[in-house]
């Protein structure tokens, strides 16, 4: 029997804190222990820990998915989660606690030598902050490490056979599905890209204790049959693990392969009307016209729009295809793209295309039976054969055209709203992106919005990209206007968000909100839902989905270019006013100037 003291805290501080301390507590009594929980969040805290009860404490437990202060647990064995761990499986996080607090076992000879891996759906800020993460824990346990970056922008600091040979731990720090195949054999655990933002040293102690042997059988052979099986079971149980639903991991893994054909044919269309206009004066809007065959800019907007854009819906479902069933579905899931367009469903045939291929070839996997001579024929043969031939019948004949009237049909709502609706559509839109800054619901927005590219829909994207760039925006300018609301190190962390702003990296955000939750979500979703709403109704379309203020520069990249600038200037603003009004000024100690503080006692 323990005596356990926790802590839980969710962002909101209501549902996800609550849940977690129940449980908790339900767990602790069925084993024994005695526990006390304390409760932080936006309804203030509850069952505050006394100093005795601390004192008295075997362990601490923080369960909590925003930054908790811990000074008062010094010298106090701690173990880190998430609010979802305790709700999904207290009796686990207990059991680790139970580990930890345990007599530490020899230490290994030498420094072990950690190889990883982290990607996010754009493979841009959640990816190096993962590796970043990463690396600084293992050097803060002692440890050598190496870690792969990968995503949009393509792999960097790659492993190479010999670092994978050399390595006694795999980390794989990821929001899509990776690759696993080069691993076989080694201990790998699999996490999500934000608990090894928060805490690299703690996912690392954490896969010491839970890492399996990946690719073998539980008779201690390889599974020489299908290996990449194996990673894509082992990729939807990291899903779970990492309180990720499957659903959206594989959708993110499409989404992120899509991302550079969107990006690229949108800015070769944008280059295509700006030299039609250099080239035909006000005429130059019309250069996708045949009787502009054979310019500079006709040849552009072909290759943008029937070439990168032409593909991207196929990639998207191919690559959905791809994470639910490995390589045996990328075929099958490109045609289902492919069809998605000759049957005029677009990105939302696509979609279903995608998730239709994955779990068919994913059934076929597990239906088939063959001897293992011939496994080979099935990854090569079979399954690209059959799974391609059910989802075309299906797209062709159940599902294509009625996904193409629902597309029509919101296409024409779209394009035929008032300003009023159009304002009430921009505002969701930016609230969205604006909400959980590169989470699920951010991703959405922008999933749905590059979606409608496709269907020469330009309205949405340029909300939503005037919303991801209003929160770092809106934090720099706070922190020069507003400084004496920020420390120091968030003064300074304000001149990159800056930069990440102009970008249109709304990540940039991340760490002000993870700091202050309460203020700084609120403060950034209002302005972001001003400069979506004020983009709509102005009219203002963007036909790069991607770039940020350096797109502004192609002449008819964006329609209604002033009011597009006023939309982004007035939603930082709006964020940049809120935040002054919300967050109190801070003493010279860092804490709110009528915050209690403890006394010093006299020399």
């Amino acid at each position: 029997m323990a005596q356990i003291v926790a802590v839980t805290a969710c962002p909101t501080g209501i549902a996800h804190t609550f849940m977690a301390a129940e449980s908790l507590r339900r767990a602790a009594a069925q084993a024994g222990h005695t526990l006390h929980v304390e409760t932080q969040g936006s309804v203030g805290t509850e069952g505050t820990l006394t100093a005795a009860q601390i004192a008295q404490a075997d362990l601490v437990i923080l369960a909590t998915d925003v930054t908790v202060d811990e000074s008062r647990f010094a010298g106090k064995t701690i173990v880190r989660a998430g609010t979802q761990d305790a709700i999904r499986d207290p009796g686990a996080l207990l059991a680790r606690a139970g580990s930890a607090g345990a007599p530490a076992a020899a230490p290994q000879a030498g420094p072990l030598h950690v190889v990883g891996i982290t990607a996010c759906p754009t493979g841009i800020a959640h990816t190096f902050m993962a590796a970043e993460g990463l690396e600084g824990g293992a050097r803060k346990l002692g440890f050598t490490a190496k870690i792969e970056t990968q995503g949009s922008v393509g792999a960097g600091n790659t492993l190479t056979p010999d670092d994978i040979a050399r390595a006694d731990l795999v980390v794989i720090a990821a929001d899509t599905n990776v690759d696993l195949s080069r691993f076989t054999g080694k201990r790998v655990y699999v996490t999500g890209t934000k608990p090894a933002i928060k805490d690299g040293a703690a996912v690392i102690t954490t896969a010491q204790a839970q890492a399996t042997v990946h690719g073998v059988t539980a008779a201690g052979g390889a599974d020489a049959s299908s290996p990449d099986y194996v990673a894509q079971a082992a990729a939807a149980k990291a899903a779970k693990n990492a309180g990720t639903p499957a659903f959206y991991k594989h959708l993110m893994t499409g989404v992120s392969h899509m991302l550079p054909f969107v990006v690229a044919g949108g800015l070769l269309i944008a280059l295509a009307f700006a030299i039609g206009s250099f080239q035909f004066g006000d005429q130059g809007i019309f250069i996708y016209e045949d009787r502009y065959a054979g310019t500079l800019g006709n040849t552009l907007f072909k290759i943008g729009a029937n070439g990168a854009f032409g593909l991207f819906v196929p990639v998207l479902a191919g690559y959905i295809a791809f994470s639910i069933a490995d390589r045996p579905g990328l075929a099958p899931g490109m045609i289902g793209g492919f069809l998605a367009g000759l049957t005029g469903s677009g990105f939302l045939g696509g979609i279903i295309a995608g998730f239709l291929a994955g779990y068919l070839v994913l059934w076929l996997t597990r239906a088939i039976k063959l001897p293992r001579t011939l496994e080979g024929l099935k990854p090569t043969l079979i399954l690209p054969l059959l799974g391609t031939l059910g989802v075309g019948l299906l797209m062709m004949f159940v599902i294509g055209q009625p996904v193409a009237a629902a597309l029509t049909g919101l296409t024409a709502w779209l394009q035929g709203l008032g300003n009023t609706s159009a304002a009430l559509l921009g505002a969701l839109l930016g609230s969205m992106m604006a909400f959980d800054m590169g989470g699920p619901i951010n991703k959405a927005a922008y999933t749905f919005s590059t979606g409608l590219l496709g269907a020469k829909v330009y309205g949405p994207i340029a909300a939503t990209m005037a919303a991801g760039m209003t929160p770092p925006l809106a934090l720099f300018l706070a922190t020069l206007v507003f400084k004496n609301r920020f420390t120091k190190d968030e003064v300074e962390a304000g001149k990159a968000a800056g930069v990440l702003g102009i970008s249109f990296i709304t990540e940039g955000a991340i760490p002000f909100a993870a700091r202050d939750p309460l203020r700084v979500i609120p403060s950034l979703i209002a302005g972001s839902a001003v400069a979506g709403a004020i983009s709509m109704a102005a009219g203002c379309l963007l036909r790069a989905p991607h770039g940020g203020i350096f797109v502004l520069f192609i002449p008819n990249a964006v329609t209604n270019l002033p009011m597009y600038v006023a939309a982004i200037v007035a939603g930082t603003v709006v964020s940049t006013l809120m935040l002054g009004i919300l967050k109190k000024p801070l003493g010279a100690d860092g804490l709110p100037l009528n915050a209690a503080r403890t006394p010093v006692a006299a020399d």
